[in-house]
């Protein structure tokens, strides 16, 4: 019997955005919560960049979304980052397996989606260090 093999490329991770490589041998394994991303902003080449600041949500513990200080289900809170691309789903419904960097220092400048706000800062106070 022979099996069929699939062999998937997307995008190449830039992962400029670590600061060092302190904290990535200890990385949390997580689901993300797609229906909390939006296609055109978090994931428009097909993958979730690695450097998206992550929140818990609180209703479905083990599911994290994007970091939203304006948000009310957990999210206005940062816990980490996504610490390597991750493949999109084809439906919002599937929630994909991923790692996230809890602890280390983080380059802000080169984050995908820009600096985070005064109080994403403090929420990882002693855990993350922005160089």
């Amino acid at each position: 019997m022979i099996l069929a093999q699939t062999v998937e490329q997307f995008g190449s991770d830039d992962q400029s955005w670590l600061g060092s490589a302190h904290g990535t041998d200890a990385t949390e394994t997580i689901s993300l919560d797609t229906s909390t991303f939006t296609p055109a902003t978090h994931y428009p080449d097909g993958y979730f960049k690695s450097g998206i600041p992550l929140g818990a949500i609180t209703a479905t513990p083990g599911k994290y979304g994007p970091y939203d200080n304006a948000a009310a289900d957990g999210r206005q809170t940062l816990v980490g980052f996504l610490y390597a691309a991750v493949k999109s789903p084809t439906v919002n419904t599937i929630d994909p397996s991923a790692a996230m960097l809890t602890h280390g220092k983080v380059r802000e400048s080169r984050l995908p989606l820009g600096a985070v706000d005064a109080a994403g800062h403090t929420d990882v106070a002693g855990s993350i260090r922005f160089v």
